[in-house]
């Protein structure tokens, strides 16, 4: 029943890193959405057509919010981007069935280090319109030899963290940018920031949702990928 539902859970886990910003618009609360296009290995190529094309942030102060459907499942993954925990929310209708799974620093940590790390982030000077923001390219690296590039722009500026550690030495707010989720490399490239009332969240679990393990999820659906 839960089919995909780790790919799914871990790579929204993994939504990006931290802008440090001058800005001239600090956005505390809101909408982002971004467009999402994988580099998948030549025997995962057809799933491509599979996975959403887009993804959509709600945020407010340190937690950020993603949801998602996977087959008749719903799952909503919260997460404190400054403490670094988090909580998965699965709703599923049909079977009359709400789960809850509490996720600690450490939890995501270890789900991070199967990805490669990012670092020797430089800016460039070079300069262009990405969307509707004026950014400023960097390159960086991996620790595996590979090499990237991002634009980031200082018209907008979203809470520290927001986009993930690694990010933390780029001035501006990321717009699009090359990182890794679940072990696969996406690049994301904001589409539409909208500056709304989204919040409060809350990582308590919510009345009527009954509190399991990561491992005793993984079991209901066979110990899937």
């Amino acid at each position: 029943m839960f089919k995909s539902v780790k790919t799914g859970v871990l790579a929204a886990l993994l939504v990006g890193s931290a802008v440090i910003a001058n800005a001239q618009k600090k956005i505390s609360q809101g909408t982002v959405i971004y467009g999402v296009e994988y580099s998948l290995p030549p025997e995962a190529a057809a799933m491509a057509s599979q996975l959403p094309k887009e993804q959509k942030v709600k945020f407010a102060g340190n937690i950020l919010r993603i949801d998602m459907q996977q087959g008749p499942a719903t799952i909503g993954i919260l997460q404190n981007f400054v403490d670094r925990n988090g909580l998965m929310l699965i709703d599923v209708p049909m079977a009359q069935m709400q789960y809850a799974v509490k996720m600690s620093k450490e939890d995501i940590e270890k789900t991070e280090a199967a990805s490669p790390k990012l670092s020797d982030f430089k800016a460039t000077g070079e300069k262009q319109k990405v969307g509707n923001y004026n950014a400023e390219k960097y390159t960086y690296k991996d620790d595996k030899g590979g090499t990237y590039e991002l634009w980031a722009t200082n018209e907008i500026e979203f809470p520290s963290n927001f986009s993930g550690e690694q990010f933390n030495s780029v001035k501006g707010a990321l717009v699009k940018y090359t990182t890794f989720q679940n072990g696969t490399k996406v690049t994301l490239t904001l589409k539409n920031v909208s500056e709304d009332k989204v919040g409060p969240f809350s990582l308590e679990v919510p009345s009527g949702y009954e509190l399991k393990t990561m491992q005793e999820i993984m079991a209901m659906q066979g110990g899937g990928e």
